[in-house]
């Protein structure tokens, strides 16, 4: 069978408040919850995107199988599969991927992780649809260590989607909440793993058969579940490496918009218009980090720090406020259920192969670069950034579309060029934009200030992005 659920984090307490508010009617259905989650030693179920695990309710084992191939944001709709079980060891068949993923390495399942809910659960009828409401509060547990789970879940039971966020709304209008991208088995993983100071972007699981339509989706579910990781990151650390795969991630979603336009049309103008206010939220934190790699210490690096303060304390209001989340609901719906999808004018686009549809995106995107890059060093600043800006949507095309030419030998060297011209025109941008940022926090007169701007490097920068363009244009196109 299969399930579809919205999953939103909530904050500690939140659920209560919640269930207090008189939104979920009558008394709710009470479970603790135990759950012991299998996999080997090296984690080969987890690298093909399957779950195991044995539950235990009110004295009751239920073994379960989930299988979500593609990493999801938000919106889960994945292969499921029960059973009875009287023990805390899996009873495996050929009806789950499990065997066929093992081979003889069914004796290696161990024990990983522990996760134990208080779950809370009330079932509504509204706008034509059942949907089960689950509270949940409990923790992941792995030896000495362990992390608090605080969630929200909405699992339609039938009818239209669209009820699912209709009702998220409704919550979030009670209790802040953030799209969900993490469950209880990723965030068993990520405690065995060391805490990273960031999260980059995970490959995207296009194939062959796949539609334009379906890389879309995809693509988008995958920006927003780096949003989300680095989110929380930046929010719980304020690292500077979290904050800029945040902001790579708003980046990479808004490319993704502009990459599909031809099949998207201007519907999806104002989710990415949205988008991009929230990236500007969270520039001047970014362009804080960014020079102080230049500080040397001193009162001027001492001043620096405080306003990158100020600068994180504008971001974290930007992401908690009820903008981004109504934000992240609305990109969700729209991506699940939005009106491009049932656009009758837009089928034949939605339909095309994905392949054939990079093809014609990468072609025009390299066209755009090779035209507007020309003299890259000595046109002005301002026409260099919008070739940044093409530079980094051409880049994105080729890392979302990459599975579908990952046969093809000459994209090494494409990308390896268009990698290189990248940075080039990061850096110089980063050197053009610095004086006025020092003027903006009144620091430009600074003694100390001439070392922040790094102009003596701008020349041997030039000629090393021209030396980039020329490689880009003289490489070959992978994907012809």
């Amino acid at each position: 069978m299969s399930e579809i659920e919205l999953k939103l984090a909530i904050a500690p307490g939140a659920g209560d408040a919640l269930a207090d508010s008189g939104m979920l009617p009558g008394a709710p259905l009470r479970r603790m919850q135990r759950a012991v989650y299998f996999d080997t030693p090296d984690h080969l179920l987890a690298a093909h995107g399957v779950s195991l695990r044995i539950r235990e309710t009110d004295g009751k084992r239920i073994q379960t199988t989930k299988h979500a191939p593609a990493r999801a944001a938000g919106l889960f709709d994945r292969g499921e599969w029960e059973k009875l079980v009287e023990t805390d060891h899996p009873v495996l068949d050929d009806v789950t991927p499990v065997r066929a993923i093992l081979g003889d390495r069914t004796e290696d399942l161990i024990r990983v992780f522990d996760v134990e809910i208080d779950r809370r659960v009330w079932t509504l009828h509204r706008d034509g649809a059942e949907i089960e409401v689950a509270l949940d509060g409990g923790d992941v547990r792995i030896a000495d260590r362990q992390t608090p789970i605080h969630e929200c879940e909405l699992e339609l039971k039938s009818g239209p989607a669209e009820a699912l966020f209709v009702l998220a709304r409704q919550i979030a209008d009670v209790i802040p909440v953030r799209i969900g991208v993490l469950s209880k088995s990723a965030r068993g993983y990520m405690l065995l793993a060391p805490m990273p100071d960031s999260h980059k972007a995970d490959p995207i699981a296009l194939t062959e058969d796949a539609t334009a339509a379906d890389a879309f989706q995809q693509i988008a579910a995958s920006c927003l579940r780096q949003f989300r990781l680095n989110e929380d990151l930046l929010l719980t650390t304020r690292g500077a490496e979290a904050l800029h795969q945040t902001r790579v991630a708003l980046r990479r979603l808004r490319s993704a918009f502009s990459i599909f336009r031809p099949m998207l049309g201007d519907e999806g103008r104002p989710i990415a218009n949205e988008l991009r206010w929230l990236a500007g939220e969270l520039g001047p934190a970014r362009d804080l980090d960014v020079i102080l790699h230049r500080a040397s210490g001193g009162p001027l690096e001492d001043r620096l720090r405080r306003e990158r303060e100020d600068a994180h304390d504008r971001a974290a209001k930007a992401l908690g406020s009820d903008r981004a989340a109504r934000l992240m609901i609305d990109l969700s719906e729209w991506l699940a259920v939005g009106p491009w999808l049932r656009d009758e004018a837009r089928a034949k686009d939605r339909d095309e192969p994905a392949e054939d549809f990079a093809a014609t995106a990468l072609a025009r995107f390299r066209r755009k670069v090779r035209k507007d890059g020309a003299n890259i060093t000595k046109i002005d600043d301002e026409t260099r950034h919008e070739v940044r800006k093409d530079a980094k949507k051409l880049r994105y095309a080729v890392d979302f579309f990459a599975p579908l030419f990952a046969k093809r030998k000459s994209r090494k060297k494409f990308v390896g060029a268009l990698k290189d011209l990248q940075e080039q025109l990061g850096t110089l941008n980063d050197m053009a934009t610095a004086p006025q940022l020092l003027a903006d926090l009144g620091i430009a007169s600074d003694p100390a200030a001439p070392s922040l701007l790094g102009h003596a490097r701008r020349k041997p920068l030039l000629r090393a992005a021209a030396a980039a363009y020329d490689d880009l244009v003289e490489a070959k196109r992978f994907w012809a």
